[in-house]
């Protein structure tokens, strides 16, 4: 196996992070931005994204108020610190557990009223466990392990409705939106695909894509029921391999996600398609100890209703092999 295969490799196994507050979610390929790894061991990785949300959009424009009826947003700052652990037993299979801590503000004006004064904002807070990821990878179709599969479960392991209230504002003690709780209170699987390449000598080529849909959710009781909508994500780039130390990339990170179903899901702004253009550099720190730093811009977006959406996104991490 080459420097290059060997670079491009250990964090395959972490799926792309897509969080329930609604269209928005870091969809950065962290696999891609550590590279992917077909080597035996453990693995210790850590991850941070953030995520403001404080443009109001729909469809494909940013807009500057709701119509009546419609909840105005203020913003949405979202940041998470994911820890994971990989074991993989040989160059074909791979375990991770990924644990997530979800720290996020929020804050709103509530269902938008043309005829009344602008109310004062109401805010929320919450700092907790996520809910838990575990992936299954097989990558042993081609004698290069660069083709593989992924198979996981995401488990109702966080805080979910009705577990954070509003702590100010005309909304103090009312819970939170359902999409926007530290968990989901779904069982979710997860199904993904990835293949990597070197296509010259100094650039390698990559493309990953991951679909995850709820097929269990404790809000279930007619009137008090909610199901987080499907995703979808693929990634696509390239990495510059010309020096051993540091390994500049850029990606472009696709996510449609359809809406949230329920009474307690807001149904018309939760759903849409986003894209972004995300430029990286990955550094080796030492031989088993490699970080990332990545910004994501935006570069399109349609989404249904009403909805806070960030102008970048900052995702940093690092692994280490032992």
């Amino acid at each position: 196996m080459g420097a290059a295969t060997v670079l491009l490799i250990p964090m395959i196994f972490v799926p792309q992070v897509t969080q329930a507050c609604a269209t928005c979610g870091c969809t950065l390929s962290a696999d891609a931005a550590m590279g992917y790894s077909a080597l035996p061991g453990w693995r210790l990785s850590l991850e941070y994204d953030y995520i403001h949300q404080d443009q109001l959009r729909s469809g494909t424009q940013a807009v500057s108020g709701v119509p009546a009826g419609y909840e105005l947003e203020h913003d949405t700052l979202n940041r998470y610190v994911t820890a994971g652990l990989s074991y993989s037993p040989n160059s074909t299979w791979n375990l991770t557990l990924f644990v997530p801590w979800v720290i996020r503000t929020h804050s709103t004006y509530g269902t938008y009223d043309p005829t009344q004064p602008l109310p004062d904002l109401s805010s929320s807070q919450s700092s907790s466990v996520g809910d838990i990821k575990l992936v299954v990878s097989y990558q042993g179709f081609l004698p290069t392990h660069n083709l593989g599969v992924q198979l996981g479960v995401k488990l109702p392991t966080g805080n979910y409705y009705p577990s954070v209230e509003f702590y100010s504002g005309p909304n103090a003690g009312t819970p939170l939106d359902a999409s926007l709780n530290p968990g989901t209170g779904s069982t979710d699987v997860i199904v993904g695909a990835y293949y990597y390449r070197a296509i010259s000598q100094n650039f390698d080529f990559f493309i990953n894509g991951q679909f995850q849909s709820a097929v269990k959710h404790r809000l279930d009781q007619p009137g008090n029921d909610y199901r987080p909508g499907n995703s979808t994500t693929v990634s696509f780039g390239l990495r510059y391999e010309g020096s051993p130390l540091w390994v500049p990339q850029l990606q472009v990170n696709l996510l449609h996600k359809s809406p949230d179903q329920g009474a307690l899901a807001d149904v018309q702004s939760t759903a849409g398609s986003v894209a972004y253009v995300s430029p990286g550099l990955t550094v080796r720190l030492s031989a088993r100890l490699h970080a990332f730093a990545f910004m994501q811009l935006p570069v399109y977006s349609n989404l249904y209703g009403y909805q806070l959406f960030p102008r970048y996104t900052v995702s940093a991490g690092a692994t280490y092999a032992f």
